[in-house]
């Protein structure tokens, strides 16, 4: 019998694109029937962003150097690709970009809990669709409760940053890997995907992966 599919997925809560293209992929992860596991892995796309984050036209014109009309035409684009994918992006005036350091050892902490996936997608809808604060550790813990997570224990695990370490070694191994953006998805160990590719090529990767595996 084969073995579940392992697919190791780097990602940032901050990503748009990581979102959409989880999302894609889990459409023709259901449509193939492939029996899979997926691993979640640390990228922080702004480790130098400051505790007060950053307004996200501001940081799209200094980090890509994108005007205004052309973030606004993306965040059109990715809305229209979050509904189709039952991901809803509320973009507003001061919407901001923020440091997820934190979030990420969070994260690390719930993968011990059996909590991981669900704390991240909570992360991703906290950000783009409630735009809570996720610099804020008494708004991870808030989302970490509201998960099934113990929010105290939570709160514990981020003022006391027992997992920093831990979580830096994990996004340095990556780096050197050679992994400089995200989303990066590695199907079986050794197939690298870069970029939200769509459900149509998500599909055709999984059934090639199949036929291979078989």
């Amino acid at each position: 019998m084969t073995s579940p599919l392992r697919i190791d997925i780097l990602s940032d809560v901050m990503c748009p694109w990581c979102i959409i293209g989880y999302r894609q992929l889990a459409l023709a992860l259901e449509s193939t029937g492939t029996a899979h596991e997926i691993h979640w892995h640390p990228f922080e796309l702004n480790p130098q962003m400051p505790p007060e984050g950053q307004d996200g036209f501001e940081h799209m014109a200094e980090k890509y150097g994108s005007t205004r009309a052309q973030s606004l035409e993306s965040r059109a684009r990715m809305t229209a690709f979050g509904a189709d994918l039952g991901v809803e992006f509320r973009w507003a005036e001061g919407f901001r970009m923020h440091n997820t350091f934190n979030a990420h050892q969070l994260l690390h902490w719930a993968e011990m809990q059996g909590r991981k996936h669900d704390l991240k997608m909570a992360l991703f809808s906290a950000h783009f669709t409630d735009r809570r604060n996720l610099s804020d550790d008494d708004v991870l813990a808030d989302i970490a409760g509201e998960t099934g997570l113990e929010r105290a224990e939570a709160l514990a695990v981020l003022q006391d940053q027992r997992f920093a370490d831990d979580v830096r070694q994990l996004e340095t191994f990556w780096i050197k890997q050679g992994i400089q953006g995200v989303p990066t998805m590695i199907f079986d160990r050794k197939h690298l995907v870069t970029g939200a590719q769509g459900v149509e090529n998500y599909t055709n990767i999984l059934n090639q992966l199949t036929r291979e595996r078989a």
